[in-house]
């Protein structure tokens, strides 16, 4: 290369950006969650949701703040390097994607085994891996094509998941048989379940990670992430209520959703939410398959990984190494067999992301001679959260932790230590 590289072009408006966090936070979790939740506070299960929402609220305010002061890819990189320098930077944005590859291997398999429900010929071994590479190499493909076509393919996906669950919870108005009351729980019971409220809003920062190709990043992230917050905590709570209404008694914790649905809605009802399962760990995998690839972008960018890194493709203006490397790392971790403990030790490694950031905003501010203090005490509430989360993550997973930082440092000091690129606009 000749030093310089195009810059992708920004095409994303609001609702598109709106997208990534939607599908960021709305996983697989949702369809589990409910049993859980009402197993351990019964009726009381959509409100602790309320509480979960106000409970990520300042990690949710602190990524808003931060995302007015960049208009770059990047994200969590950008922050760290902003404010404590290249190295702490560089490990963000490492840790970051080392998690994003485990995950989305990990949840490809859920989304498998998810599918063998309707297609029994995916619960052998050998097609289930075949279908997980086929499924990882069908997304970054379409991710090659621009992201004009990633984002329609992504609103699609939203549309085919969100669907079923609104007919579930509609199917509950008429079809529900049980009061749902207002009855607070032991609070022992509500401290054994906190850590399922923070990790279900998890997955909100990808949307901080592609700004480099968004139209107005410091308008319209923050607003994306403070909307789709207050939304995605009400869908947790109308379909934790609709499964109340319904009737607990409806499945166990892997098909509770499928369970209630049937009782309301008949097979349909069952084969509609097994099959928006399926597409909800698309969205989440495919909203991650188009921000992470844009993170290494940003990286290449920044100096902070090769060059390679950061080519386009003069057709589809897209980053194209990166996103081609994403998807064949994730194929590589869901064919090999060992990869579950590495995905254990993924939340751990995305909290470093959170940690980072919210240390990164008072600084900041602090340097530019404008430190407000309500900022930094909600930074300081979400810096105490997150490690409070990370301090309850097993021996095995910090172990993981500490050998990927490990390996991330020498390859920082291998590969990281060029000139920063100046991106000419496509």
């Amino acid at each position: 290369m000749d030093g310089k590289t195009i810059a992708p072009p920004r095409t994303v408006g609001f609702w598109g950006t709106a997208l990534f966090p939607v599908n960021g936070m709305i996983g697989a979790g949702i369809f589990a969650m409910p049993a859980i939740l009402v197993a351990a506070v019964g009726d009381f299960a959509p409100w602790l949701m309320l509480a979960g929402g106000l409970l990520f609220a300042p990690l949710i305010l602190v990524f808003a703040w931060l995302a007015t002061r960049f208009d770059h890819s990047g994200g969590p990189v950008l922050y760290g390097e902003a404010a404590f320098g290249r190295f702490i930077g560089y490990q963000a944005g490492w840790m970051r994607y080392m998690s994003a590859i485990v995950t989305v291997a990990a949840n490809t398999h859920v989304m498998v085994a998810y599918l063998g429900a309707l297609f029994p010929v995916l619960n052998d071994p050998v097609m289930r891996v075949g279908a997980v590479a086929t499924i990882i190499a069908i997304l970054t493909a379409i991710n090659l094509f621009g992201m004009r076509k990633s984002v329609g393919a992504l609103g699609l996906m939203t549309i085919l998941k969100l669907a079923p669950l609104g007919l579930l919870v509609v199917s509950a108005l008429f079809a529900g048989t049980n009061d749902v009351a207002f009855a607070l729980p032991e609070f022992g019971e509500v401290e054994t379940v906190v850590l399922l409220l923070y990790y279900a809003f998890m997955g909100f920062e990808t949307v901080v990670l592609p700004a480099g190709e968004m139209k107005r990043p410091k308008r319209d992230v923050p607003l994306a992430l403070l909307t789709t917050l207050g939304a995605v905590t009400l869908l947790y709570m109308a379909i934790i209520w609709a499964f109340l209404a319904i009737g607990p008694g409806t499945g166990g914790e892997d098909n509770a959703l499928a369970g209630a649905a049937e009782v309301s809605m008949g097979q349909f009802g069952a084969f509609a939410i097994v099959f928006a399962a399926a597409f909800s760990i698309a969205g989440n995998n495919f909203q991650g398959g188009v921000s992470l690839p844009r993170m290494t972008y940003g990286m290449a960018e920044r100096g902070m990984l090769p060059r390679w890194f950061a080519r386009v493709s003069p057709r589809w203006q897209t980053p194209s190494n990166s996103i081609i490397f994403y998807g064949v790392a994730g194929i590589a971790f869901g064919l090999w067999e060992g990869f579950e403990a590495l995905a254990l030790a993924g939340t751990l490694t995305r909290l470093f992301t959170y940690l980072v950031s919210a240390a990164a905003l008072p600084v900041l501010e602090q340097r530019d001679g404008a430190l407000n203090p309500l900022r930094a005490v909600v930074a300081g509430l979400a810096f105490v959260s997150t490690g409070w989360v990370a301090s309850h993550a097993d021996a095995q997973a910090w172990i993981t932790f500490f050998g990927l930082f490990a390996l991330g440092t020498l390859f920082y000091f291998i590969a990281a230590r060029q000139a920063p690129l100046e991106p000419e606009a496509a």
